[in-house]
């Protein structure tokens, strides 16, 4: 109903407003703008006013302060006076420098104010009046200070209106929402290297011998290839990292659904991604909204370069249409890939020439969202650059470091072969780089319960348990994992729950963990 109908329905909002007298169509930037300015413009005319307002209560408190000062003559000129008209005037000719305006108020002044404290009274509102006199004129003459008392206002305003909300915009409890409607279950998203999303049920992959050909993971088009496959939660929320260092949000039931063998929808039609920029990363989020989650897990990124990055999750939990800065990029560098941690992880980055590195998360202090970011692993050869990044818990002692070659090649080794040094060095070698076994395309830490899953940049996807790859010494080749045609090699690598595509997702378990893809070699 809601997509198809008019059910639901957006409305635009026609920010019209007078502009000196003429009607405008103003962007936020420029309503603030027109506000302050208006603002200004009130407390210049305000000031004005009461500035003439002061001097003018002020002339009168002079004329009194005169007449007290000449208490005795001016009574013996006001009781010699026949009319109060020839009163006035006598008392503007007596030489004391009196105007009209204050010589009438000098007969209008009641008797009781001529006692000794109201004498002082007037005296001392005099001199508070020209006290303000110079702050208004003061004012007026400097533009700073109009602009503090606006700013001054404003918050005064913020504290005295500015309370919580008293309603809350909810559902009724008789309303569906569209994520109750969808069946909550684990899926296997793709990403092509062109742009094509989809998602399929993970039943539909089935496990493979090593060694085997492998199923089609999806209908591409010429020179297009699988290069993102994970697994989600169909109630899950998706960080779709660029490679820019841009981020944008999508659920997962929002993405089209489609078979093992089909192409899949632009994801330009589903998130705002620039035409010049891609996809290069993917964190899959249960709960957007959980704060403790939020605050104790971190983003941590990584570029091509070895430029590192760890971000609080909190600062990417408010999704906007348009995505958010995650990570400033620096000139011919480009963000590789993205990990989800809680922050005591052990983090190691991989090189396409065969070296990694493995240090502590804690050398990797967090940073805001348009932060640079601080070195990694060093990449001084501009043939060589960073393929992969794990983060591995120090307290998970079942996972394995998996690192796979661009003709096929891949093992397993422990992650305690990788001695533990600081962020920034070149690191040590992962795998013995040959002609046969081609430049380092991907690393993974994997246990021995979970699968294997290998596309081909020809759309030929192969799944293989863990447990059958031999595990094997830091410095070696590795072994054969999948046979590849000529001119064909490794698009993308994940690893898949065993259990999620064996059995049925049980109801009350918490759904698979997506993991992130390698990085494709360009060759």
């Amino acid at each position: 109903m809601y997509k198809h109908t008019e059910l639901q329905t957006s409305y635009g909002i026609n920010n019209v407003a007078l502009v000196k007298g003429r009607p405008r169509t103003l962007n936020i930037r420029e309503m603030i703008s027109e506000f302050v300015e208006f603002r200004h413009e009130v407390v210049i005319r305000r000031t004005q006013f009461e500035l003439r307002e002061a001097e003018k209560r002020a002339h009168i408190l002079q004329g009194y302060l005169i007449a007290l000062d000449h208490l005795d003559e001016v009574i013996s000129l006001i009781r010699s006076s026949s009319t109060p008209d020839l009163a006035k005037e006598n008392l503007v000719n007596a030489g004391w420098g009196l105007s009209e305006i204050q010589a009438k108020a000098i007969l209008e002044l009641r008797l009781q104010r001529l006692t000794g404290m109201e004498r002082d009274k007037i005296r001392n509102e005099y001199e508070e009046l020209q006290k303000q006199i110079a702050y208004l004129k003061d004012l007026l003459q400097d533009e700073d200070k109009r602009f503090a008392l606006i700013r001054k206002e404003l918050l005064e305003i913020r504290d005295k209106f500015g309370d919580a909300r008293k309603t809350e915009i909810t559902y009724l409890d008789d309303e569906v929402r569209i994520k109750d409607l969808i069946k909550e279950e684990d899926v296997v998203i793709t990403i092509s290297h062109n742009g094509y999303i989809k998602r399929t049920s993970a039943t539909e992959y089935r496990s493979q011998r090593r060694g085997g050909r492998g199923l089609s993971g999806g209908k591409t088009r010429l020179e297009d290839y699988i290069e993102h496959l994970f697994v989600a939660s169909s109630h899950h929320t998706l960080l779709f990292f660029t490679e820019k260092g841009r981020c944008f949000w999508l659920n997962v039931y929002q993405i089209p659904e489609g078979d093992r063998v089909s192409k899949g929808r632009a994801v330009q039609n589903l998130i705002q991604i620039p035409l010049d920029d891609k996809i290069k990363a993917i964190i899959d989020v249960k709960d957007i909204k959980d704060n403790e989650f939020l605050n104790s897990h971190y983003i941590v990124l990584c570029t091509k370069r070895g430029v590192i990055k760890k971000t609080l999750l909190e600062d990417f939990s408010r999704p906007r249409q348009s995505g958010v800065n995650a990570i400033t990029i620096l000139e011919n560098d480009h963000l590789l890939t993205a990990r989800l941690t809680d922050g005591n992880c052990e983090i190691m980055m991989a090189v396409k020439s065969g070296r990694a590195i493995r240090f502590p998360e804690e050398n990797v202090r967090p940073t805001g969202r348009g932060a640079i970011g601080v070195s990694g692993i060093e990449v001084d050869d501009s043939q060589d650059e960073v393929i992969g990044m794990i983060c591995v818990n120090k307290d998970d002692k079942s996972k394995t470091v998996l690192v796979v070659s661009e003709n096929g090649y891949g093992k397993r080794t422990l992650v305690d072969e990788y001695r533990v040094t600081n962020r920034g060095g070149k690191g040590i070698k992962t795998i013995q780089v040959t002609d046969k076994t081609g430049k380092l395309v991907g690393i993974l830490d994997v246990t021995e319960k979970e699968d294997l899953m290998i596309t081909c940049k020809s759309g030929i996807t192969i799944r293989m348990p863990v447990n059958g790859i031999s595990e094997l010494g830091r410095a070696t080749q590795g072994v054969k994992l999948i046979r590849l045609d000529e001119g064909d090699g490794i698009a993308a690598i994940t690893q898949l729950d065993e259990e999620s595509t064996i059995e049925e997702a049980r109801e009350g378990e918490g759904p698979v963990t997506g993991v992130l893809p390698a990085e494709p070699s360009p060759e």
